[in-house]
């Protein structure tokens, strides 16, 4: 039976105003990054998006040591280098709503629009992003392309976040080898547990962070990722809505330690 999330009883409200980008002290989880990226890809464009990802993720490791982000070098998106190795990383929006994807069409005609816009504008909110290294090992896929090419993946980010636990515990999944090739970066934060709460993720996993918290029943990567009809992309959404506002709700509590 088709449960419709109490969220599409109210509607988002985001700002659409650009920040003056050398006052920002503060991330306001409400901020549509589409609203200074000029058409363009946020996960690029947005200038606003870029120094939320510094205030929030230029912070001490769990390893104990402080991940100092540059945002100033010139080809890099974020960039640190000390005695930890060196990183080049890139924002990724993580959300995938589906919404355009010629497969779903069928199964978006009859979800109510008012619905397809509130989880479309609410994953372009900060909480709907990550970054990953972003630069290419001898000529391979990053992360970002990695898990959009996967067909065990198709961009799902419980699916992905699943593929990082099993790589901690050294355990095969579909991602393994790319996340492998950046082992460098997946050690700095220790184990899953640390990944988790570096990058607030605590509320995709359970309370011992031993599972995912999967948008839809998991089988081991064996089915088509993607939601094959309404119910399971009622499912879906809704999950993911409950992820975005939760995890917006910790990046607020975040911001009394900037």
């Amino acid at each position: 039976m088709i449960k419709w999330d109490v969220y599409f009883l109210f509607p988002i409200f985001t700002t659409t105003k650009p920040f003056n980008h050398m006052e920002i002290k503060r991330i306001d989880i409400t901020f549509d990054t589409r609203t200074d990226s000029r058409g363009k890809d946020p996960d690029s464009a947005s200038k606003t998006l870029k120094q939320y990802h510094k205030l929030l993720w230029n912070k001490i490791l769990p390893n104990g040591k402080l991940f100092t982000l540059d945002d100033k070098r010139s080809g890099s998106y974020l960039y640190h280098k000390s005695e930890l190795g060196e990183f080049f990383l890139s924002s990724d929006s993580v959300i995938h709503t589906y919404f355009r994807w010629p497969k779903t069409q069928h199964i978006i005609a009859l979800v109510p629009k008012d619905s397809v816009s509130y989880f479309y504008d609410l994953a372009w909110t900060v909480g709907g992003f990550m970054v990953f290294p972003g630069n290419s090992i001898n000529r391979k896929h990053t992360m970002n392309q990695a898990r959009g090419i996967n067909k065990r993946i198709n961009d799902r980010f419980d699916l992905t976040l699943e593929c990082i636990r099993r790589y901690y515990l050294d355990e095969p999944s579909p991602l393994f080898e790319v996340i492998k090739r950046y082992d460098d970066f997946f050690s700095l934060f220790v184990d899953f547990k640390g990944y988790c709460e570096f990058f607030l993720l605590q509320d995709l996993v359970s309370d011992d962070y031993a599972k995912v918290n999967f948008f839809l029943p998991f089988d081991g990567f064996v089915s088509n990722p993607i939601p094959r009809d309404l119910d399971e992309y009622i499912q879906y959404m809704n999950n993911n809505i409950d992820f975005i506002k939760k995890r917006n709700q910790r990046i607020d509590v975040y911001n009394q330690f900037l």
